[in-house]
């Protein structure tokens, strides 16, 4: 049974007379470790029905290219293919999310969707519920804490928000049970070939000048791999090497979280499990996972101007304001930047790995954002500029971790440091500071083996 604390109604109808169980798909992409799913074939039993699994394909999805779409397919494809051994039918259809939504909801007794936090995916949510004639009934499964079971407002850092999740995420590390399905499947059917995903990305029109990548592969059983690979590898030393960025010893779970392709709470059970690390390593990740994560959904659920500069602190503004006039030692356009044209080696290794394989060391993200604050005529430029690329090329980007991050760059979630030019008193990071704390020409080494395997078509390199 769903815990209460991660179902809520969307609107006050009862079931309605119909011909299934409508699970509608957008953030959760996964058949394994999915609360919303498995409270559709809950209900669609209780009701004697079948249940389908609905998904909407539009290419206005918003700043989506080719990469992303290309990654989002192939983990379509597996949950098909999923649901498809567990006799549920999925109807994958052209055209915006909530009114592929609205459309197949006509024929359904209930209609149940999982639960998104940015701007428009709640906008979705609430044409979907206004329009139904049946009942909409949401259940949060991308979060280990649901979000306003962990907070009531938007917080002002990790450590305000830490407690409060250390206090009960116990009782969320639960995963929902896996029912069986009673009965016999829908004849409905997809309009989408998910067998053929580059004729379905050509037929989108997406902009193709962010090719896909060959680093990652999409899908819940690739993600599986990775968190195994990184539990046998990787987690042991965590806390002492994450930061590293020659050593790559994060677990690349990111863009598989963003899709929805894997479970939160799958990944914390596995991590708490693991008898390789010591209690200090498992700690460090789950900060990230959990405090980290959650505290960049926080943000964007309480703070409607999350993807605004006027979303920073008052603080931060006022001192980055006072500070805007002073002199850059060097500066650069958007072009110049895109293409890894800058004086700064390692920040052109990190432009590199991000464009060229969607992807960046977590520490490295820190600096590349740092520095285009500092390379920008104005402190509001910076921030249009890092968002717009963040969002452009990472895989893992337009997440409410890619709001959050490219706002702490420029103080969110933190304090006033000593004043420094063109910063002010917001956080500073320094190539001289890199050069001193890592393995920098490590770093560039990996970097150039990563796109020279995107190049050669090898993704094992």
């Amino acid at each position: 049974m769903t815990p209460a604390g991660r179902v809520r109604s969307l609107n006050q109808r009862p079931a309605a007379s119909g011909a299934y169980v409508l699970y509608w798909m957008q953030q959760s992409q996964r058949a394994a470790g999915n609360p919303a799913l498995e409270h559709a074939i809950g209900e669609a039993n209780r009701l004697r029905l079948p249940v389908v699994v609905g998904f909407g394909l539009s290419a206005d999805y918003p700043e989506a290219n080719r990469r992303h779409y290309a990654f989002m397919l192939q983990g379509l494809r597996e949950v098909e293919q999923a649901l498809a051994a567990r006799g549920i039918a999925f109807v994958g259809r052209r055209g915006p999310p909530d009114q592929v939504a609205l459309g197949l909801a006509r024929e359904a007794a209930l209609v149940v969707c999982d639960r998104g936090y940015l701007r428009h995916q709640r906008q979705w949510r609430s044409t979907l519920a206004e329009a139904a004639a049946c009942a909409v009934v949401e259940v949060e499964g991308d979060v280990v804490v649901p979000v306003e079971q962990a907070s009531d407002r938007e917080e002002s850092a990790a450590r305000t928000l830490r407690p409060k999740l250390h206090r009960v995420w116990d009782q969320w590390l639960t995963p929902p049970e896996e029912l069986a399905v009673e009965q016999g499947r829908a004849g409905l059917r997809s309009e989408l070939d998910l067998a053929h995903p580059e004729k379905i990305l050509d037929r989108l029109g997406l902009d193709d000048r962010v090719p896909p990548v060959r680093r990652f592969e999409g899908g819940t059983s690739v993600a599986r791999e990775r968190l195994a690979a990184f539990l046998e590898g990787g987690l042991k030393g965590y806390a002492e090497r994450r930061s590293e960025p020659a050593a790559m010893q994060g677990s690349l779970l990111s863009p598989y979280l963003h899709f929805g392709q894997i479970s939160p709470v799958e990944i914390a059970l596995r991590v708490r499990e693991a008898a390789v690390a010591g209690a200090r390593d498992r700690a460090a990740f789950l900060e990230e996972l959990i405090v980290r994560r959650e505290l960049a959904i926080n943000f964007v659920f309480f703070n409607d101007r999350y993807d605004r500069y006027d979303s920073l602190p008052a603080w931060a503004r006022a001192s980055l304001a006072a500070h805007a006039r002073d002199r850059r030692e060097q500066s650069y356009d958007a072009f110049e930047l895109e293409r890894a044209q800058t004086h700064d080696r390692y920040w052109n290794a990190a432009m590199r790995e991000m464009t060229h394989t969607g992807y960046m060391h977590n520490y490295m993200r820190m600096y590349w954002a740092k520095k285009i604050l500092e390379w920008s005529r104005t402190p509001e430029q910076g921030y249009a500029t890092a968002l717009r690329l963040n969002n452009r090329y990472f895989l893992d980007g337009r997440d409410p971790s890619s709001y959050a991050n490219i706002a702490w760059t420029f103080g969110l979630h933190d304090r006033p440091w000593p004043e420094r030019p063109v910063f002010g008193k917001v956080r500073s990071m320094t190539f001289g500071g890199l050069a001193r704390k890592f393995d920098m020409a490590g770093y560039q080494y990996v970097v150039e083996r990563l796109v020279a395997a995107e190049a050669e078509g090898d993704p094992g390199a």
